[in-house]
């Protein structure tokens, strides 16, 4: 598996595991689903013996497996005895979120059995906390399209692994919908000049060039860049060095349409000049647009 890769994608009920999946089994990977983790090891050693004709593998692991699921950490402790290197994808979503998408397919939470679906949420929260602990990458699917999923999917995992190699997902979001669960890092930037206060920029967004030029003729949003780009020059060697793969940033304003998404373009941008893998999500644009039809 040196040149291959070996996902145990695993997370939240309703979370977007089956959509998951798809993205994976799109890649060409090799895909099980609800694979009984005691099995995992036997599964790592016949993926060995195939010499490399099956080298990319994701596998579902997740609350399905009731009393076995249990066993996880310490079938992910025997997989490193083995040598095998293995990332985990870990799936989560609010309780808000995942108790509506539970309604609307009129599915039972597997932990439900005795109540409700928030209490099923609840204990599987629990029973996932150390796992979710040695989580390789996070995801936070409340705001994400299936769409956006897979496509945060295929950046992450389309590729071979590389050594000191660090994606970075860039998020715009308003703070009047929540802070994206799954960042790392969050930048207010509710304290720069505010377009929904210009009657002609407002129906408009920060990825036009009206807006931009209103939010970045400010003194203070070029300090505030100056400051931010020399603060992530620092700061990303080190997750590099330290291993990380992975790191989501959240820029937030108020709603999540003008100027988190004219700074995170713009940071994304200075980021992708110095060789980042770099990608952009305007997680709030669409839910801006809705209510304002």
């Amino acid at each position: 598996m040196s040149e291959g890769r070996f996902v145990i994608i695993t997370g939240l009920s309703g979370a977007g595991k089956s959509e998951a999946v798809r993205a994976f089994e799109d890649m060409g990977f090799f895909c099980v689903d609800n694979l009984p983790p005691t099995l995992i090891p036997k599964f790592a050693e016949l993926v060995a013996q195939s010499e490399g004709k099956i080298n990319k593998i994701a596998l579902v692991v997740d609350i399905r497996s009731r009393e076995f699921f249990d066993r996880l950490s310490g079938t992910l402790d025997a997989l490193e005895e083995m040598g095998v290197t293995y990332e985990i994808l870990f799936l989560e979503a609010s309780d808000e979120v995942l108790v509506r998408r539970f309604k609307e397919t009129r599915r039972r939470h597997p932990l439900s059995a005795e109540g409700g679906v928030l209490d099923g949420i609840e204990e599987e929260r629990r029973r996932l906390e150390e796992i979710r602990g040695r989580a390789t990458r996070i995801i936070d699917t409340t705001a994400l399209p299936p769409k956006q999923l897979r496509e945060r999917i295929m950046n992450a995992f389309a590729r071979a692994p590389q050594k000191e190699r660090l994606d970075v997902v860039v998020v715009a979001f308003g703070f009047k919908h929540g802070v994206p669960m799954d960042a790392d890092l969050v930048f207010d930037v509710r304290f720069l000049p505010n377009p929904h206060y210009v009657e002609s920029l407002r129906p408009l967004t920060g990825d036009m060039e009206p807006v931009r030029e209103y939010v970045f003729q400010s003194p203070v949003t070029r300090r505030f860049l100056q400051k931010l780009f020399d603060f992530m020059a620092f700061l990303l060697p080190h997750y590099v060095k330290e291993g990380k793969t992975q790191l989501v940033v959240g820029i937030g304003c108020t709603g999540g349409r003008h100027r988190s998404i004219a700074i995170a373009d713009r940071l994304a941008g200075f980021l992708k000049e110095r060789g980042y893998s770099v990608s952009v999500e305007y997680r709030d644009r669409e839910v801006q647009d809705r209510l304002a039809e």
